[in-house]
């Protein structure tokens, strides 16, 4: 079993990563720091799943299609947490350090999750 280690994907706000990783040593990667900053949303989760990373990001319309059609392929998908863009930010951070405190990066496997929890 192993600690939660996040992606943020190109879109998610600079000040979720931000505030996550202030807070406590949270692995929070963001797209750019591996060069998938104009990467498909598909080819996105297939990193991520590489590397056991859990997806987090604003993209609520497609990124969740993808993830589900990665599910339904039976191909590894470490998990998907989305945040709508309008949304507050600080129930965002404290979800996503209650998941990182809480639980085992295994549980989110072929998940995806809606933030706030």
């Amino acid at each position: 079993m192993s600690r939660p280690r996040f992606l943020a994907d190109h879109d998610l706000r600079e000040r979720i990563v931000t505030g996550v990783c202030r807070r406590k040593p949270v692995d929070f990667i963001r797209a750019r720091d591996l060069g998938l900053q104009r990467r498909s949303d598909p080819e996105v989760l297939g990193v991520a799943a590489e590397q056991g990373l859990i997806v987090v990001s604003h993209d609520v319309n497609t990124m969740s299609g993808h993830a589900y059609a990665r599910i339904a392929a039976g191909q590894k998908m470490s998990g998907l947490l989305l945040a709508k863009q309008s949304g507050p930010t600080r129930p965002v951070i404290d979800s996503l350090l209650d998941i990182w405190g809480a639980s085992e990066a295994e549980e989110w496997l072929d998940r995806v999750m809606f933030l706030p929890l």
